[in-house]
């Protein structure tokens, strides 16, 4: 199997803008501050914006999207041609491993962070006697996303590349069925020219 410019491009391309969504998750997570209440004495928590929670879903469907592309092209590794034997073949098995990883590391992270994210602490508290806690979205979350969906990318272009390295995408077979017809011709010329030379 060649190496397609246009898989990679499409692959590079989901995995970078999911990149750029997660970097911006992170960077427009929700904060909350404690209000008292103007109508009794009670507070409650404000919170800002949750564009990060849409950033960080938009993310986990480019990456899905991207992830699917690529164990299109390649079948997934289980259900192929066959490959190679030799170190391509170790090569393509480690980076289908490091690729599956990262990226189930880099969905779970969104998924988490978003869910996280989109959580507002409902309950009250009496003003000046309870501590009363807002819940947020921890630090770092988003960016470890952002981390793992790089190192996905990585991983994933090097799999596709030792990949198509690897396939045979049946040469092999027809090769052999090649040589065997040719021996076959072969094997028919000797036998005319035996003919002609008992005539």
């Amino acid at each position: 199997m060649a190496l397609s410019v246009p898989i990679v491009a499409i692959i590079t391309s989901l995995h970078l803008i999911a990149f750029i969504f997660a970097v911006g998750a992170e960077r427009r997570r929700s904060t909350a501050k404690i209000v008292p209440d103007e109508y009794d004495e009670q507070t409650y928590c404000v919170y800002g914006t949750d564009s990060s929670t849409v950033y960080g879903l938009a993310a986990i469907g480019l990456l899905l999207l991207s992830h699917t592309v690529l164990n299109a092209v390649t079948r997934c590794l289980c259900c192929g041609k066959g490959l190679v034997t030799g170190s391509s073949t170790t090569r393509t098995v480690f980076f289908f491993v490091f690729s599956w990883t990262t990226f189930l590391g880099a969905e779970a992270c969104l998924l988490a962070g978003s869910a996280r994210n989109a959580y507002h602490t409902k309950y009250r508290g009496k003003f000046n006697l309870d501590d009363l806690s807002c819940a947020t979205l921890r630090k770092g979350v988003f960016a470890a996303a952002a981390a793992l969906t790089l190192l996905s990318l990585i991983g994933a272009n090097f799999y596709y590349w030792s990949h198509s390295k690897a396939d045979t995408g049946g040469w092999e077979k027809h090769r052999n069925e090649g040589l065997g017809m040719s021996n076959y011709g072969e094997h028919e010329q000797q036998q005319q020219t035996t003919g002609f030379e008992k005539v």
